[in-house]
């Protein structure tokens, strides 16, 4: 099995403009793939990642021969990523590959669709150098206490230690606004961590609460500094509008520019604070739950609503439902999805009687057929809890990283609202994963 650590570095300024010159000749190499690619596609050719990595190996050393001062690894690993582009691309059914994005009216969704070209400042700064079979020498990746060892880079500090044994497969040195990160993936034996219960829980999540769990638990709060940092970041964000940004034939100012890395070590900081409270309570749910069963929603069509944008974005449904997904295979535990349109909040967990005049603002409500008066969170993650246990538990694990297939619950796949749905994406821990 492989888990990623991700862990900050402290760079001096040396390894930091190393580190920054892998990044951008990466950027370079895929973009210059990506031409070719095209360029000989529309010459009638069948362009792969494999005879594009010989031709730039040919010819780098005449043309490109600033392409010498980083490993050999971070260009192959920067067109092996466009072939993986280009993979997702064709692998999408015909009917979805041109699929209309509900939050950009006219155009086209980005998710899954043919490659781009990369501008510097506007796509991510990194560069990965993959150990493949185990590599000794100048171009190996090592970890020696403390330190990580990059090839052509050097030995730079980590802010903490590896907390995995085993044999690091790769490593991703990767800039978020002003601070460096390596992410390295390490190969670990199988293992079944520990739960500290059985119980089969439905969760419901929310906007006011993240999530309610249909065991009686306390729900899993929003942390409460990102109100506080929102307001800041507003007043941050209008920053940049007051200095002489970049212009024809014009630089930024100074100003600018530092206005603009305030911003983004701010939105930095909120990232961080939001993947740590996800972290806390999927690993929670998973280690004290044997089947959890969540809804299926729809996050790009609900984040279409700018009233309750950046309130979704605080829960983070998405990356709430991959977390489940990839710890639960770690704890040996079921995960499934509910129908998207299986009348949860409307439906009475006590009689099954459905209120269909039950409006959105209706937060409490009293089933007019038993009486029962029901929070509404609450009640929708109970009857999802007793949809799984009315219905065949199935589940099955896809990949080799720890994800886990979620089929639909309560009955056959044509009483889902759409294809399966599965969670295909490794696990990509955060800072302080696991707990």
């Amino acid at each position: 099995m492989i888990v990623v650590h991700r862990i900050a570095l402290d760079p001096n300024q040396e390894q930091e403009t190393s580190s920054r010159k892998a990044a951008g000749w990466a950027r370079f190499a895929y973009n210059w793939a990506l031409g070719q690619w095209q360029r000989q596609y529309a010459d009638g050719g069948k362009p792969n990642e494999n005879d594009l990595r010989e031709l730039l190996g040919a010819i780098k050393a005449e043309t490109f021969p600033w392409l010498m001062e980083v490993p050999k690894a971070v260009i192959q690993q920067a067109i092996e990523d466009l072939g993986a582009a280009f993979g997702h691309f064709f692998r999408r059914p015909e009917e979805y590959r041109h699929e209309p994005d509900p939050r950009r009216k006219g155009r086209l969704a980005r998710k899954l669709g043919y490659p781009k070209f990369k501008k510097k400042g506007r796509c991510r700064d990194a560069s990965r150098a993959d150990n493949g079979p185990p590599t000794t020498g100048a171009d190996a990746v090592r970890v020696d206490g403390i330190d990580v060892v990059l090839p052509k880079i050097g030995r730079i500090r980590m802010r903490e230690r590896l907390r995995f044994a085993g044999q690091v497969k790769s490593a991703v040195a990767s800039r978020t606004a002003d601070r460096w990160f390596v992410s390295l993936a390490v190969a670990v034996p199988d293992e079944v961590l520990p739960r500290k219960s059985h119980a089969v829980v439905g969760v419901d999540l929310g906007i006011a609460t993240p999530a309610t769990v249909s065991d009686g638990r306390d729900p899993y709060e929003a942390p409460r500094p990102l109100r506080r940092l929102a307001k800041t970041r507003r007043r941050l964000g209008q920053a940049p509008a007051r200095k002489r940004g970049p212009g024809p034939g014009a630089a930024p100012s100074r100003d600018f520019l530092k206005a603009q890395r305030r911003l983004a070590r701010l939105e930095a900081r909120i990232a961080d604070i939001r993947i740590d409270a996800t972290h806390e309570a999927t690993t929670d749910l998973c280690r004290t739950c044997s089947e959890i069963v969540l809804e299926d929603l729809s996050v790009s069509g609900m984040l279409a609503n700018h009233t309750l944008a950046n309130s979704l974005a605080d829960v983070g449904s998405s990356e709430f439902r991959r977390q489940v997904a990839y710890k639960a295979k770690r704890h040996a535990c079921t995960v499934r999805l509910a129908p998207r349109f299986f009348p949860s909040s409307k439906m009475c967990s006590e009689c099954g009687h459905v209120n269909d005049n039950l409006k959105l603002s209706d937060r409490t409500w009293t089933c007019p057929a038993c009486g029962t008066v029901h929070d509404r969170d609450s009640n929708a993650a109970k009857d999802r809890a007793s949809l799984a246990e009315s219905t065949p538990a199935t589940a099955r694990p896809i990949g080799s990283q720890g994800t886990v297939g979620l089929p639909p619950c309560g009955g056959n796949r044509a009483a889902s609202s759409g294809p399966r749905r599965t969670l295909a994406r490794g696990a990509r821990p955060g800072r302080n994963w696991p707990r």
